[in-house]
């Protein structure tokens, strides 16, 4: 289908017959994705438990993005939405509300999902356990600097509380009954927008359960420039948001007041000033670098230390990419209250 205007249109790919039974709708958001598209596609076929459809709503791609999802209507029951200019809440609502299953199932472009990712996600949702179910999520890395991304800024299963973890809507599922419910995904938010999603959620069922087999692959930034540019816009998001004001204002007062103490220090007397520093940095990069290790036993000892190097510097880019992105969003939300 071809439109001239600018109206968002609708590409079918393939649709079930109308009026048919479906369980469970796998819903994504894609915009120029190109060949990065074809993994979590391949992944989607692989499942122990095959989709019942998956909706795909298209931002407005400009590359080869849509010729590649329509190679795929031989193996998957895919139906695409093209909706330019939509942002990921809009286009997360506007598949949800195109899905003809009662349990959705959300995941994103550039992830690859666990073969068994879908049958674990879904069944307590449908054993009747909960209505919202939170997956979980792994670094996928391609390149060494890219290890080193993952065991800085992600946790593992030992650093978070089951009953209280957030999910990332890469890898959660929930009822469409309790997705109208919440209100649906935020569309005035363009990012940290599956956050205000999961509060919404809990306040109508409480509690999710954590499925920790249902996991998520997806690759880190592969250099600092495009982790301060996530990190930034993560940071705007959580501002526009109001999301953790607190702990934004820890790190400007660790920033813009400790630092600055530690520095005066310094320059009057070298050693205690010296080890204050080497103190806070360590112990602010010690869970990194205990994660770190424990995911480079097969690399050689100067390989390792200069792994352990880059977390500090990796940190700092991202203290200040928060930092810079946070007002940001705050003014965003002064002027749009």
């Amino acid at each position: 289908m071809v439109k001239v205007d600018n109206e968002p249109y609708t590409t079918d790919i393939r649709r079930t017959e109308p009026g048919a039974s479906l369980g469970v709708s796998v819903i994504v958001t894609v915009k120029n994705e190109g060949e990065g598209i074809r993994p979590l596609l391949d992944s989607l076929i692989q499942q122990s438990r095959r989709p019942d459809e998956v909706i795909i709503c298209d931002g407005g791609s400009t590359d080869n993005t849509l010729e590649i999802l329509a190679e795929y209507k031989r193996w998957l029951p895919l139906t695409v939405f093209v909706a330019p200019g939509a942002n990921i809440s809009q286009g997360r609502n506007r598949a949800i509300a195109a899905a003809a299953g009662p349990i959705i199932a959300a995941t994103d472009a550039g992830v690859v999902l666990s073969p068994c990712w879908l049958e674990d996600i879904v069944a307590p949702i449908e054993q009747g356990e909960t209505a919202v179910t939170a997956g979980w999520f792994e670094a996928d890395p391609y390149t060494d600097f890219e290890v080193v991304m993952g065991a800085t800024v992600l946790p593992t299963r030992r650093d978070i509380d089951p009953a209280t973890f957030l999910p990332s809507s890469r890898s959660v599922a929930f009822l469409k009954s309790v997705w109208e419910t919440a209100g649906g995904y935020p569309e005035w938010l363009d990012y940290s927008e599956d956050l205000v999603f999961d509060f919404a959620l809990k306040e109508q069922v409480g509690d999710f359960v954590f499925v920790d087999t249902a996991v998520a692959y997806f690759r880190p930034r592969p250099s600092l420039t495009a982790f301060f540019k996530q990190y930034y816009r993560y940071s705007r998001g959580d501002g526009k948001a109001n999301l953790w004001p607190l702990r934004h204002l820890i790190r400007y007062a660790t920033y813009l007041v400790a630092l600055p103490l530690i520095l005066r220090l310094i320059w009057r007397e070298k050693v205690w000033g010296w080890l204050l520093l080497m103190g806070g940095t360590a112990v602010y990069c010690r869970r990194p670098t205990q994660r770190l290790w424990q995911n480079t036993w097969g690399w050689r000892p100067p390989s390792r230390l200069r792994a352990i190097a880059l977390i500090p510097i990796i940190r700092l880019v991202g203290d200040i990419a928060k930092m810079l992105g946070y007002p940001a969003g705050l003014w965003w939300r002064w002027h749009h209250r």
